[in-house]
């Protein structure tokens, strides 16, 4: 399953759940190292991580959860590696398909795709397709993504429908630039975690995360747990977020 049909009773809390949280899923060759197992027991473990994290998101009312799954610099990974992580990809795809419908969860993707395999391509297509028929719970994955790659992706298009005589450069602005991103219509997040102990965004969402509050933890991602996002969650809401102003 992509998602457990039952989890722990969401802890009690005296604040509202952030609409959108973003996770780097940071952590799992160290875990198995830690361990004595290969890396791709990591990512195995990390993978379950992740359906723990995504139902327990869906199931305190979070509207919008994005994960970093493998970045536009993963390739440089052994091939053995990137493997096992496309073919744990495969297998939760397989599942949502399945799942998606019943239980009316949408799931998209950020990045180029074009790098990867027709069969995964397809599938990425056809949860699109199912997505656009429900309004629900949604799970953004980032998959062959670099937050420059996309902002690069982003001002060709531009540059090209100026050049097709479809807009002019002086009409460009901030909400119009969103619009040309991968995650088009979707609310910047409110909260990025970053587990493992590193303490940088490595590419991840940097025109989206500008006003974005950061929680980082030496939990590695496989040890991850419902109790470590209400943690993250309780920080967020600790913090003064004033955009730039000032509170008065």
């Amino acid at each position: 399953m992509l998602f457990q049909k039952k989890n722990a009773a969401p802890l009690k809390r005296a604040y509202p759940v952030p609409e959108h949280v973003a996770i780097i899923m940071d952590g799992n060759g160290r875990w198995a190292k830690k361990r004595g197992l290969p890396r791709t027991a990591g990512h195995s473990a990390g993978s379950e991580t992740f359906r723990r994290i995504a139902t327990y998101c869906r199931d305190i009312g979070m509207r919008y959860l994005t994960v970093y799954a493998f970045s536009t610099e993963n390739w440089k990974r052994s091939e053995e590696e990137v493997a096992a992580i496309m073919s744990l990809l495969k297998k939760y795809l397989l599942e949502a398909i399945d799942e998606m419908e019943e239980d009316h969860i949408r799931l998209h993707f950020f990045g180029d795709l074009s790098a990867i395999s027709p069969e995964l391509r397809e599938l990425t297509q056809r949860t699109d397709a199912i997505s656009e028929k429900y309004d629900g719970f949604q799970v953004n994955v980032c998959l062959n993504y670099g937050g420059r790659d996309e902002i690069c992706r982003a001002a060709r298009e531009f540059a090209r429908r100026c050049a097709a005589g479809e807009c002019k450069p002086e009409e460009l602005d901030e909400n119009g630039f969103s619009e040309l991103l991968y995650s088009a219509g979707i609310p910047d997040p409110d909260l990025i975690i970053r587990p493992s102990g590193e303490v940088r965004i490595s590419n991840f969402l940097l025109w989206q995360s500008a006003y974005a509050e950061y929680y980082f933890t030496d939990v590695l991602w496989p040890d991850f747990t419902p109790q470590e996002l209400e943690k993250a969650i309780e920080a967020f809401h600790r913090r003064d977020r004033r955009y730039g102003g000032v509170k008065r």
